[in-house]
């Protein structure tokens, strides 16, 4: 495992690089045997469904209600997947064998992560050389790369949600990481190349396809055209168009082909976009729906405790029961699917057309790419709570470069670090969540304060306030709640207080950037002193 590592992050990087990645991968096997949630028996099944079963069969089987729901090549990634699972316990490749969880089964399983992890490792080292060159501190532990190496690779959502939780979030986000790293780098082609892949590995990552194809459009086919200028069509060019239209096709073709040969396109999207899952996730993710739900429950509330509803039209437990389907919300209008797409273009559009008209670079685009991240995880339908990542690791690049970054950071990631402690409810887990969680908020803070030394304070005094509450939340959430009368009464309390409190947090997060995006200076890059 150490040489495997050791190879992965061999360059221009330094030993230092290695020790950090050798640390969390040695970390990650000292997670094996934790808790792991139902996308353990999701990913044990898609094994056996791709292993077991041609390829026509795939998007069909429905033994488990754990049904196949990526896009195609992570059926492929699957399929290559079990056929090392074989050599560790055939058993777990049997479509009849549901909830199989063996030893063996458990142990292969998490190796996987953590070797799929080497592709995130490599894309980490990637990213940090596009940040090598700058210059601060005396220490080595004060530069940029260091720092974002330790959090990005260090990243507490990525370690609980893959590798105790369980799913491959690291391998996917090392495709997104080396892909923004390709187009730091000038080499547009190769970077789409990537996210078109990655786009056919998961398809939420579709969020961030506004940002690549503005960003691709207007810096890669527009080639005369000046940092910070307006475009002229004249030189537009066709070629490099034709060719990132070719990238995409030819992507497309092999993910989606065998299935519009078969004439299994429709079953293949109807698994891709289930839309009558309901608004919400089983547990909120911290978003605008978190705070609308939870606005509509305090109005039925007092609309029952002063006569202005009535109760036998009132639906039983509806939105906090923790199912996952549709419901109607009880006082403010329920929302549709249309509805949620139409409130995420609307938050999408500002920061695209800035990306256009106030081009900055390749940091830019990055800030769009999170602004987009953000605004689906918002505004979108049936979002994960995982999905706060998809911001998070991408705004770790941007958090090096510039103060005010930094700050948005520290709110975002501790907000939406601590808005994933519900995935882990079991109590062996508790200190293992706290720890981390712990370690890796006060690095952040230690860190980018000592980087920015000579800029004001990240944080203002309300915005630490606010963070420091999280504590609070945490003592009365995990600890005194379940100890009082109320906890039969009312277990999704503890869920819908938590949710509505890290939203708060997002959405300030998401309007602390936009606003820096929005006001900032045209066609230039944020520096740091």
């Amino acid at each position: 495992m150490a040489a495997t590592v050791a190879m992965a992050t061999a360059g221009p990087c330094g030993g230092w690089f290695s020790a950090l990645a050798l640390g969390v991968t040695l970390l990650k096997g000292l997670l094996v045997p934790t808790y792991h949630s139902t996308d353990f028996e999701v990913h044990r099944n898609w094994l056996a469904i791709t292993h077991s079963l041609p390829v026509s069969q795939w998007y069909y089987e429905a033994t488990s209600e754990w049904t196949l729901d990526y896009p195609p090549f992570f059926a492929w990634f699957e399929f290559a997947l079990s056929h090392v699972a074989k050599y560790f316990d055939r058993e777990m490749l049997a479509v009849r064998n549901l909830n199989y969880a063996s030893p063996r089964t458990v142990l292969f399983q998490r190796l996987s992560v953590i070797f799929t992890d080497l592709l995130f490792i490599y894309a980490v080292r990637e990213c940090c050389r596009c940040v090598e060159g700058k210059k601060s501190g005396k220490d080595l532990m004060e530069k940029p790369p260091f720092i974002l190496a330790a959090l990005l690779l260090w990243n507490f959502g990525l370690l609980i949600v893959d590798h105790i939780h369980f799913q491959y979030n690291g391998f996917l986000s090392g495709l997104m990481l080396l892909s923004i790293a390709r187009l730091f780098q000038k080499r547009h082609l190769e970077g789409a190349f990537i996210f078109a892949v990655l786009l056919h590995f998961k398809h939420i990552y579709l969020y961030l396809a506004p940002a690549y194809g503005v960003y691709l459009l207007r810096s890669y086919c527009f080639t005369a055209n000046k940092p910070g200028g307006s475009v002229r069509w004249s030189s537009f060019s066709w070629l490099r168009a034709a060719a990132l239209g070719s990238i995409v096709g030819l992507v497309s073709a092999l993910s989606l082909g065998p299935f519009v040969a078969l004439n299994q396109l429709p079953q293949v999207l109807s698994r891709l976009f289930p839309f009558k899952r309901g608004l919400c996730h089983a547990y909120w993710a911290p978003n605008f729906w978190a705070l609308y739900n939870t606005a509509d429950k305090v109005l039925s509330v007092l609309g029952l405790k002063y006569g202005l509803l009535d109760p036998e039209k009132i639906p039983k437990a509806s939105m906090t029961s923790g199912l996952v389907r549709q419901f109607q919300h009880t006082v403010l209008p329920s929302v549709t699917p249309l509805a949620a797409l139409a409130c995420t273009l609307v938050a999408v559009l500002p920061s695209v057309f800035c990306l256009w008209f106030k081009p900055q670079g390749p940091r830019g685009f990055l800030r769009c790419l999170v602004l987009c991240a953000l605004s689906a995880f918002m505004f979108g339908w049936h979002v994960h709570e995982k999905a706060i990542l998809l911001a998070i690791l991408p705004m770790s690049l941007l958090a090096v470069e510039s103060a005010k970054d930094a700050g948005t950071f520290l709110i975002l990631a501790t907000t939406g670090h601590y808005s994933l402690f519900p995935l882990l409810f079991t109590a062996p887990e508790l200190p293992v969540k706290i720890l981390l969680m712990l370690l890796f908020t006060v690095y952040s803070v230690s860190s980018l304060t000592a980087l920015f030394r000579k800029e004001r304070p990240l944080l203002g005094r309300m915005e630490t306030l606010y963070l420091v509450g999280l504590g609070l939340v945490g003592v009365c959430c995990e600890l005194l709640f379940p100890l009082s009368p109320w906890a039969s009464r009312f277990p999704f309390a503890p869920l819908l207080f938590t949710s509505a409190y890290c939203a708060l947090g997002v959405s300030y997060a998401w309007g602390r950037l936009y606003m820096s995006v929005l006001t900032g200076p045209r066609g230039n890059r944020p520096k740091r002193a």
